[in-house]
C-alpha cells in the first residue's frame, strides 16, 4: 500500500531529525573526549606546578581558575564514564507505519523542519504597553547648582 502524502512527510521530517540528532551526538562524543584531555593534560601540569613549588620553595598555583572548576565539578573520570556509557547509535528508530492523518494531505510548511515557507510571513507585534519601560525620575544629590556649574 502506498503512502500518503502526510505519512511521506512525517517519513521525510523524521529521517532529517534523526540525522540531526546523530550529527549533535557526534560533536558532542567529539568535544567531550577533548575536555577529557584537556582536563587530563591540565592534571599533568598541576603535578609539575606542585614539583616545582616542592623543589624550588615557591607557592605558583597549579591550575587556572577554569581547569580547576572543571577538575573539581566535573573531573576527568565523570567524563570518560558517560562516553563509555553511551555508544553512537544506541537508539534504534523503527519506522512504524504512521496513521493516515489530516485526510492524506501534507501539514504546512514548517520552518522548524528546515522547510522553506512560502507567502508573507506573519509578525504578531507585542502590546505597546509591555514594550515600553516605564522610566522613574532620578534623584540627583549632591550635585552643584546649574550656576557653580557655569563659572
Amino acid at each position: 500500500m502506498a503512502l500518503t502524502a502526510y505519512q511521506t512527510q512525517f517519513k521525510r521530517r523524521m529521517k532529517r531529525a534523526i540525522r540531526l540528532r546523530a550529527k549533535a551526538d557526534q560533536k558532542a562524543r567529539r568535544y567531550t573526549k577533548l575536555l577529557s584531555d584537556a582536563i587530563g593534560a591540565a592534571e599533568d601540569a598541576a603535578m609539575q606546578m606542585n614539583a616545582l613549588n616542592q623543589i624550588y620553595n615557591v607557592d605558583v598555583s597549579t591550575y587556572t581558575l577554569l581547569t580547576q572548576a572543571l577538575h573539581a565539578n566535573s573531573g576527568q573520570e565523570v567524563l570518560e564514564d558517560h562516553l563509555a556509557q553511551s555508544t553512537p547509535g544506541e537508539e534504534v528508530v523503527l519506522f512504524n507505519q504512521v496513521p493516515d492523518g489530516n485526510g492524506g494531505r501534507e501539514l504546512p510548511a514548517n520552518p522548524l523542519f528546515g522547510e522553506l515557507v512560502a507567502g508573507t510571513p506573519i509578525v504578531v507585534q507585542p502590546p505597546l504597553a509591555a514594550t515600553v519601560v516605564e522610566s522613574v525620575p532620578q534623584v540627583l544629590e549632591n550635585v552643584p547648582a546649574a550656576a557653580a556649574v557655569n563659572e
